[in-house]
């Protein structure tokens, strides 16, 4: 009897998002950016180095790391400039080379929606997309040397105009990252990861799980080419529709801890169904509006149940004094203190 209710609900749910979103959301709705980065064509005709460059598209992370060990740093270099939008997004590059090459594509950038992004040069750029509404990731702190490493993922409305936006900081990736670095301190590196497109709204974009399926398979290949390239297994968190993103990409992703925080869902009945080995962990404090979400799933609506209720067997992150949605990284909350003891190792 309380499956059906529960199946009652999810239909009566998925009704109304079909019937209240249908007049508005086909404008509205996301294309999911896919596919090797801006430029490529051009990079594998390019013969400078009298040999093959490796496909972007077809080439795995542990490939291209290959690739690149295999070159001076004076050939490092002519290719980060001779094809910055290729070399800044190519997941198995140096991380330090990438840096480089993101700040020579935004240095010839002319949209105004990337002019902060810009403007300090010592700012870490791993990760620049300019196409559709633009994808980027930024570093706090040194990859080269951390210890443990952390990457942010986050939920709906981010993408490179909004992600250090100066209002609701925290619930922007860079927002997100800054404090938990803040919180960490030199030992530890912090990525913020906004390398996906992401929902707009409240609309079917958000219910669904496409844009996350999506974007599941650019988290697993970024998590590889961090992998490549020596950097230690991080632990993710996950923020909102960030946390569908990661439940699709658990069983291929390498990560030491699985941290979700607001989660509308995970697309998965419990953690042994997310077929992961990293720990998982979830957090929701009592006045976030996604505990007003119902957590079913039905007729590809929804995203199934709450990681925060104890029968997922997710470990409980505190998060009492957390406010609202975004409320999760705020200087001095317990969810904070904790999401830095997970990243330094110490959280049991």
């Amino acid at each position: 009897m309380r499956r059906y209710a529960r199946t009652l609900v999810a239909v009566a749910l998925a009704t109304a998002v079909v019937a209240g979103t249908a007049g508005w959301a086909s404008g509205n709705a996301q294309q999911a950016l896919t596919g090797p980065p801006p430029g490529t064509a051009a990079w594998r005709t390019d013969h400078v180095l009298g040999r093959e460059l490796p496909d972007p598209g077809r080439n795995t992370p542990a490939e291209v790391a290959r690739f690149f060990r295999g070159l001076t740093a004076a050939q490092q270099q002519a290719l980060a400039v001779r094809h910055p939008l290729v070399v800044g997004n190519l997941d198995g590059a140096p991380v330090e080379l990438r840096y480089r090459a993101n700040a020579l594509s935004l240095q010839a950038s002319h949209d105004p929606r990337y002019a902060n992004l810009g403007q300090d040069r010592r700012r870490q750029i791993l990760a620049f997309d300019p196409r559709g509404r633009g994808q980027v990731a930024e570093v706090f702190g040194d990859l080269r040397t951390a210890r443990h490493v952390a990457v942010v993922v986050p939920g709906s409305d981010i993408d490179a105009g909004t992600f250090d936006r100066t209002n609701d900081v925290y619930g922007t990736p860079a927002g997100m990252a800054k404090a938990l670095y803040a919180r960490t301190g030199p030992g530890s590196a912090i990525v913020a990861w906004a390398g996906y497109t992401t929902p707009v709204g409240l609309g079917v974009d958000a219910a669904t799980g496409s844009l996350a399926e999506a974007g599941a398979g650019r988290l697993t290949r970024f998590t590889d080419g961090l992998a490549a390239d020596g950097v230690p297994a991080p632990a993710v968190f996950c923020h909102s529709y960030g946390s569908v993103l990661c439940g699709l990409a658990a069983s291929r992703l390498r990560a030491r801890d699985l941290v979700v925080l607001g989660s509308p869902g995970m697309r998965a009945d419990d953690v042994a169904d997310l077929r992961t080995g990293a720990r998982v962990w979830a957090a929701k404090d009592a006045t976030d509006w996604i505990d007003d979400v119902p957590n079913v799933e039905v007729a590809g609506l929804g995203h199934g149940p709450d990681p925060a209720a104890p029968e997922f067997g997710a470990r409980r992150v505190p998060a009492d004094d957390a406010r609202g949605h975004t409320g999760y990284f705020a200087p001095g909350t317990d969810s904070l203190r904790a999401f830095a003891a997970i990243t330094e190792e110490k959280a049991r």
